[in-house]
């Protein structure tokens, strides 16, 4: 066993960071959360970073995308960075007036309207019509499953198997 004396703590020098500062604050407005977008049909990467308030370059990039050629088809789902200036967006989309009504079935059918009975939900409507919750989210711009219908209410019907 080695007798070890008192330490003079005044010779050790202090410790000194060489780590550089980083600032890790999010702009005034940010949302402070990631986000989850369902791309719908027409939605191009300009529109859904303006949606947000963000850069086309920074949804991209938080993507994993260089160019707006790699933009995803409609459906898809796309993250938001939490710089953000909009937390779930509301978007109001009115049903297509030119589309005809929507026939149940899960065989080859086009996109069209169906009008809510009482007792709907979503999960009945997607299985009578064989789509699924996130494509008839997307065709009707709801932001959520959380959506609230009422009888007589028209919807959008994506085509069948989507």
């Amino acid at each position: 066993m080695v007798n070890i004396g008192p330490t003079n703590f005044q010779t050790i020098p202090p410790l000194v960071s060489t780590i550089p500062v980083v600032q890790t604050t999010l702009p005034i407005g940010a949302v402070g959360v990631e986000q989850n977008y369902v791309i719908r049909q027409g939605d191009g990467p300009i529109k859904v970073a303006n949606l947000f308030g963000i850069s086309t370059a920074e949804l991209l990039a938080w993507n994993g995308m260089v160019s707006a050629d790699q933009w995803p088809f409609a459906g898809t789902t796309v993250r938001i960075p939490p710089t953000a200036q909009v937390l779930n967006p509301v978007i109001a989309i009115a049903p297509d007036a030119t589309a005809k009504p929507a026939s149940s079935g899960c065989d080859a059918r086009p996109a069209g309207t169906y009008k809510v009975s009482s007792g709907d939900s979503l999960f009945s409507i997607r299985k009578k019509f064989c789509v699924s919750t996130a494509a008839l989210l997307a065709a009707n711009g709801w932001p959520s499953e959380d959506v609230i219908l009422a009888p007589n209410q028209v919807i959008n019907i994506p085509p069948a198997n989507q």
